[in-house]
């Protein structure tokens, strides 16, 4: 890495950005049913009410008819029992926070339908699915960071971005828990509609459509998307579509990519997902080589991307421009680099996952994980609270954290299908991250029933031999 802290991080927000994550907390456990409406407006929490969340002090030189009026549930909603707010009504949500012109992806309406169709156990349990081995509090910061801090509009955004995973998708519970080989199997089986469907899943990861190899200057992990390998109507939409989400879930295990980048539904299906549901995933994107007609291509594009998105995608036209991104060494000979190295997909094997039919080793771990989830939230609470030690109760909420990202990669292999990326050795057990593995070590990953949690190593980056720390936080 290059030892740049980056901003809006944990461990480097301004204070003002400190209350901005905090509301969001506030606002996040309510909808969790985490935290009761009515401690928030009767026991001195912050409101929350048009994207605010503030102390009570910070309101006590103001007129108390100010003061009730402000003092409001995001959602708005009266209970007809009690003057309290309903959390789960979506009656009245912040619709009004969010413009049209911020909401091109309809998430306002699917905030209203997560609310409605989605229990709070259900969209806390998604939640906690998807922070996998991250910070939970870098997770939220990235939706706050693509709404530029405005916490009602990134709260619509990350409730819209788990029901997508949960009811739309199914990313964890499907794409990523079933992998490759459940599309090889599928592709062998009898049911013609699921075979078409693995048969198309395998092909583009046979053909090397799209992969992950190797960091650029700023150790960042690349994606590199061969777009001349796409011919428009090879695979269905379905396919495409579920092969996408594969590859940015897979890269979310080494780290959130940068893609190198046009079929226009395929385009339009990747731009959302980064721009609605991966948020600040992107460090840059490298179109190299690009066709004179993608010209008038990147015109419709560009008009599609959110400005800060379209401000990442660079042009290169040659070796040269490419070093200004990545060392000439890591470029490979395909793309006129010096590394060789070249894409060969090393197929599933029968029993690579036989571990996850332990399913009683599973249910102990989700129960271990659970344990330590409840702990974080009642840090996060004290926190809130105002409660303790201020440094101390931080401290206690980023060593818990570190506790659930050791303790993702015990249960890993138990709720993940291995990957290619397992099997040439990128991702090993413990969650160790090698980006250029030896070649002697590109060979299947032997089944491992990790110990316990305590006794997992860190996760570990490596690039050419060097150790690399690296984070999620790190990307922009």
């Amino acid at each position: 890495m290059t030892g740049e802290a980056l901003p809006g991080r944990p461990g480097t927000l301004t204070p003002e950005k400190e209350e901005k994550l905090r509301e969001f907390w506030i606002a996040t456990l309510q909808v969790f049913g985490v935290l009761d409406p009515k401690e928030v407006n009767g026991n001195g929490l912050a409101e929350i009410g048009n994207g605010r969340a503030r102390t009570d002090t910070a309101t006590s030189n103001k007129p108390e008819k100010e003061k009730k009026k402000k003092r409001m549930s995001l959602f708005r909603s009266k209970n007809k029992d009690d003057d309290t707010d309903s959390v789960t009504s979506t009656e009245s949500s912040p619709h009004s926070a969010v413009a049209d012109s911020d909401d091109k992806y309809g998430q306002t309406k699917e905030f209203h339908e997560a609310l409605a169709s989605l229990t709070p156990e259900t969209l806390r349990a998604t939640f906690w699915s998807m922070v996998k081995h991250d910070h939970p509090d870098s997770l939220l910061l990235r939706f706050l960071r693509a709404r530029k801090w405005d916490v009602e509009k990134a709260l619509v955004m990350m409730v819209s971005t788990m029901r997508w995973r949960s009811a739309d998708v199914h990313v964890d519970d499907d794409i990523m828990k079933n992998g490759e080989l459940s599309s090889l199997e599928a592709a062998n089986g009898s049911d013609h509609s699921k075979r078409r469907l693995g048969e198309d899943f395998l092909a583009q990861m046979r053909l090397g459509k799209s992969f992950l190899h190797g960091v650029d200057k700023n150790g960042r992990p690349m994606c590199f998307v061969r777009v001349r390998l796409h011919k428009q109507g090879e695979q269905s939409e379905e396919s495409l579509e579920r092969y996408t989400v594969f590859v940015i879930e897979s890269a979310r295990m080494v780290l959130q990519p940068p893609v190198d980048t046009a079929d226009y539904a395929p385009v339009k299906f990747m731009i959302k997902c980064f721009e609605a549901n991966y948020p600040e995933s992107l460090g840059v994107v490298l179109v190299h080589k690009a066709p004179w007609v993608f010209q008038g291509i990147w015109k419709i594009i560009k008009g599609w991307l959110d400005p800060v998105v379209a401000s990442k995608v660079q042009f290169t036209n040659n070796v040269e421009e490419m070093e200004a991104y990545v060392p000439k060494p890591q470029i490979i000979h395909e793309l006129g680099g010096a590394e060789d190295w070249t894409y060969k997909y090393i197929e599933p094997v029968p029993g690579e996952n036989d571990i996850m039919k332990d399913t009683a080793t599973r249910d102990k771990l989700l129960l271990a994980r659970e344990e330590i989830v409840n702990e974080y939230e009642k840090a996060t609470l004290e926190w809130i609270r105002g409660t303790g030690d201020v440094e101390v109760v931080k401290n206690n909420r980023n060593e818990i954290a570190s506790k659930l990202k050791v303790d993702y990669w015990g249960l890993d292999p138990y709720i993940r299908a291995r990957s290619y990326y397992d099997r040439v050795g990128m991702i090993n057990p413990g969650g160790r991250v090698q980006f250029y593995p030896p070649k002697e070590e590109m060979a299947i990953v032997p089944e491992t029933v990790p110990a316990g949690a305590e006794k997992i190593p860190p996760p570990v980056a490596a690039t050419n031999g060097v150790n690399v720390e690296t984070s999620e936080a790190d990307l922009d």
